[in-house]
């Protein structure tokens, strides 16, 4: 916040661990707002559906962002869960991410919602395609750039939400209050040509219940 001056922000994957607010429930400042953490879990069991054998998950992300480092733990337990191991290839500048992907011998490839990673997503997508293995994304705009496949947040929707924040905050609402709000519903995007380059087949079921 600025001097007496309200805050909300968007789109912050993980406030907290940003040094944002104090709390999700309870900012304890001038300041509260919307995260984009999308649902990593859903993710991760998008990847079991595309591939059933898989055993092993590559992801690229970048070491010097927050936001990625908690995608990656989250990617990580939820993996686990489902009985896959991550393999991580962690990055510091864009310029890294084409041998960063292609150095992951794995049976899958993730990108979490990582701005260096997917400012050279086409590099992850190349490898995916090399060595014919599916490629799940954290957000939309990454499965239309050439990834498989993800349950992504609607952005519009998104800054819809921020701004009824704001409107609560002009009405009187004291922001150090207000929790930090999270989508609760996801959409699930596919790319039906991407997942024929990378020699996969989509799920009839998949296919059905996509949004995009």
């Amino acid at each position: 916040a600025v001097g007496n001056i309200p805050v909300v922000f968007s789109a912050v994957t993980e406030p907290v661990e940003a040094g944002i607010v104090e709390s999700w429930d309870a900012p304890g400042a001038n300041i509260t707002g919307t995260s984009n953490l999308g649902p990593v879990e859903d993710q991760m069991a998008l990847i079991k559906e595309l591939a059933p054998e898989a055993k092993t998950i590559g992801v690229v992300y970048s070491s010097g962002e927050v936001n990625s480092r908690v995608q990656v733990d989250l990617a990580r337990e939820a993996a686990e869960e489902l009985g896959m191991e991550l393999k991580e290839a962690a990055i510091s500048a864009t310029s890294e991410v084409q041998q960063a992907a292609q150095s992951l011998d794995v049976d899958a490839l993730y990108v979490p919602t990582d701005s260096h990673v997917v400012a050279a997503i086409d590099s992850v997508v190349e490898a995916a395609e090399t060595k014919q293995i599916p490629l799940v994304v954290g957000d939309a705009a990454s499965v239309e750039a050439g990834g498989v496949a993800t349950y992504g947040l609607d952005y519009e929707q998104l800054g819809y939400q921020t701004a009824l924040m704001a409107i609560k905050i002009l009405e009187g609402e004291d922001p150090a209050g207000m929790p930090v709000e999270k989508q609760t519903e996801s959409l699930l995007v596919l790319n039906k040509s991407a997942a024929a380059r990378m020699g996969i087949t989509l799920p009839q079921d998949m296919l059905d219940a996509a949004d995009t």
